[in-house]
């Protein structure tokens, strides 16, 4: 391999690693929600995989099932990160296609 075709491919690594980051803090920017118990309770997540916050319908407080709550909020938010996941992964694959294309493989 010449030294210019080196630099070239240097150079796509640095381009490549610039796409990456940007892409990252696209998805961490992204939100993700789900719900439970028939939109009782409302979870959003980042694409960080973050919870961002939890809504629960005012009726669930006055009952008196503090584990059917907790089984709700877990479902939404298990939900809510299921999303995250699939559109994160979703979006990496691309990319990683996108840069073995580039790299002529």
């Amino acid at each position: 391999m010449n030294p210019s075709d080196m630099q070239e491919m240097m150079k796509r690594a640095e381009q490549m690693q610039s796409q990456m980051s940007d892409i990252q803090k696209d998805l961490a920017a992204q939100s993700f929600e789900a719900s439970s118990g028939g939109g009782m309770v409302e979870a959003t997540v980042s694409g960080a995989l973050r919870v961002v916050s939890i809504k629960i319908e005012k009726s669930l407080l006055a009952e008196d099932d503090q584990s059917m709550l907790q089984d709700l909020v877990a479902a939404a938010v298990n939900a809510a990160l299921s999303k995250a996941q699939e559109s994160v992964g979703q979006e990496l694959a691309r990319v990683q296609q996108s840069m073995l294309t580039g790299l002529g493989t």
